[in-house]
């Protein structure tokens, strides 16, 4: 059994790979700042809300505060794990789109996903669960890592399509105003 979220995350590598290969590594990485500047705001607010008392016609107050505290471990764990994977996945995107000369997308699109995902699980898996119970020791915090990857990877692999029909949706405004450097436009301006 894995996490909801295991099948919603590895679309944020899809959406980064198709503004990396339209707008380029300097858009995509004010898109990957904005993704963990939008987390550490979540993050702040979780810490206000639980650390504020609850009214007391509000009977579950303590429940709130538990369940919510335990999420900041996982938020924090999510905003590293977030930007460290990010940065490595627009890294190794273009510089297998430098090393291929712009071609096979595809294979940009899933070499640069699946390594920075195995960065994404380990750093989040190690972060907001080492330690945080007797039993989440290395060992078994290590053998949670590579089920949840490979879930990661199948959807990796599956998003290929969708990488060109993005890149294809995308683009077509651009080209329509009739721009030839799609990466010197702004990610405001499609």
């Amino acid at each position: 059994m894995v996490s909801v979220a295991i099948f919603s995350y590895p679309i944020t590598f899809l959406v980064t790979d198709i503004v990396a290969e339209v707008y380029g590594k300097r858009r995509t990485a004010d898109l990957v700042a904005a993704g963990t500047i939008a987390l550490i705001f979540v993050l702040g607010l979780t810490a206000l809300s639980v650390a504020l008392p609850s009214a007391d016609r509000f009977p579950y107050g303590d429940a709130y505060a538990d369940i919510f505290g335990l999420s900041t471990r996982l938020l924090v764990a999510s905003i590293i794990s977030f930007w460290v994977s990010q940065v490595h996945d627009l890294r190794v995107f273009h510089f297998l789109k430098e090393r291929t000369a712009g071609r096979h997308l595809w294979l940009r699109n899933n070499l640069s996903t699946i390594g920075s995902q195995l960065v994404d699980t380990t750093l989040f898996m190690f972060i907001g669960f080492f330690g945080a119970a007797p039993q989440y020791t290395a060992a078994f915090v290590a053998a949670m890592i590579v089920p949840y990857w490979l879930v990661k990877v199948a959807v990796a692999l599956m998003d290929t399509p969708f990488c060109y029909l993005g890149v294809r949706w995308v683009r077509a405004p651009v080209h329509r105003r009739g721009s030839d450097r799609p990466e010197s436009e702004g990610f405001y301006n499609t």
